[in-house]
């Protein structure tokens, strides 16, 4: 058997019709597969590869470091200084309340973390998420997601979980004392790229400031420049009491982590002890090679061009059957008719040499969520390709 028939008969499987896509090589913005096709890449592994493929600065640190050690032992025992010099410039960065950082595998074991951790700190046991949001797909995770589609299969779920619609001022109200935290994305993006409506995000930190609750901000997919400032939440003035982060923190790596005041982390120091725990949190590689992602992201100007390309993608995305363009920065919803349609498309995209994929809770839309220093030649001919596809 080649390597796609081995793939459907002995990895697992997502979906009962996966794209199998075999991709030998990515570079930058772009990807080629085992008979060389070249793809624009407009996913990015969903806000994975902010700054591209391979970055030299990325790989070099990833080899500097698997020359000195890979892994040596579980999360937070010992003194490992990939994971410290990437916490001190993540803090660089950050509000001062914002100044401890617990490093997991992946984002979906930060969200587990951060309720573990809002439940501990205020000894209180309710948890408000919001329909149309997606946080991870473990267990806990899964409890918070807010589309019963993915979750029947899986009940009973964790109890005491109470679903809020994001955007709405008057259900904030059923925030109480009886609130451990309220977890949501600073902008909805499985959704279809849905931010908050001005003050909204205010008056949910100024309802959790009234009740004693954690503010959850979940910047997975929105974090590290995506939104065309360094964090999303930055644009609305509201800091959160936790911050979620994954995908591009690891700069191609798997890395995840939640970002809090130390008072606050240290509830995980005792009663119990070993309050969080994990095997791979804050690998040492994927440390190093999130600190040079980052690095290239600040130092490049990266951020400063996202607004810039996310009009040039306006500009050329103009079409009739287009049905609206929902965007901030470079994560971007391109919204057609129906699903149907919409997959029509993306697989005419994907022939013509387009790599795009649908939102999980807006199946009429597909995503542009590229790397963030796609070129403007790159974006100008990926709209041709995509209009060509329509």
């Amino acid at each position: 058997m080649n390597t796609r028939q081995l793939f459907l008969q002995h990895v697992g499987q997502t979906s009962e019709a996966p794209l199998a896509l075999h991709i030998v090589k990515a570079e930058g913005s772009k990807l080629w597969d085992a008979d060389g096709k070249e793809y624009i890449d407009l996913i990015g592994g969903i806000s994975v590869c902010n700054v591209g493929h391979r970055h030299p600065a990325v790989v070099e640190a990833i080899k500097k470091q698997a020359d000195e050690y890979l892994h040596i032992m579980v999360y937070g025992e010992l003194v490992e200084s990939p994971q410290v010099n990437y916490a001190k410039a993540l803090i660089k960065h950050l509000p001062k309340t914002l100044n401890s950082v617990f490093y997991t595998a992946s984002g979906a074991e930060a969200t587990e973390a951060a309720m573990k951790l809002a439940k501990r700190y205020t000894g209180r046991t309710q948890i408000v998420s919001f329909k149309n949001s997606y946080h991870g797909s473990t267990q806990g995770a899964l409890s918070i997601m807010g589309s019963e589609y993915w979750q029947q299969a899986y009940r009973p779920l964790l109890p005491d979980i109470l679903q809020l619609e994001y955007n709405n001022f008057d259900c904030l109200f059923q925030i109480t004392e009886r609130t451990s935290c309220v977890i949501a994305e600073t902008i909805q993006a499985e959704a279809g790229v849905n931010p908050p409506q001005d003050g909204w995000l205010t008056a949910l930190r100024n309802r959790c400031n009234e009740t004693g609750t954690l503010l959850v901000l979940d910047e997975i997919q929105c974090g590290f420049g995506r939104n065309g400032s360094l964090w999303a939440f930055e644009q609305f003035n509201v800091v959160p009491d936790i911050l979620l982060l994954g995908k591009a923190l690891g700069g191609g790596m798997p890395l995840g982590a939640l970002v809090a005041d130390k008072k606050l982390m240290d509830a995980f120091s005792s009663n119990p002890v070993l309050g969080h725990i994990n095997t791979f949190g804050g690998h040492p590689v994927s440390c190093a090679a999130g600190l040079a992602a980052f690095e290239v992201l600040l130092n490049d100007k990266i951020i400063e061009a996202v607004h810039n390309k996310q009009q040039l993608f306006i500009n050329n995305l103009q079409h009739p059957a287009i049905k609206k363009i929902s965007s901030v920065g470079l994560m971007m919803a391109v919204h057609f008719e129906n699903f149907e349609q919409n997959k029509k498309i993306i697989d005419g995209c994907i022939a013509a040499g387009v790599f795009t994929d649908w939102f999980l809770f807006a199946s009429n839309a597909f995503r542009i969520v590229p790397p963030l220093n796609i070129s403007n030649e790159e974006i100008i001919k990926a709209c041709e390709i995509i209009k060509a596809s329509i």
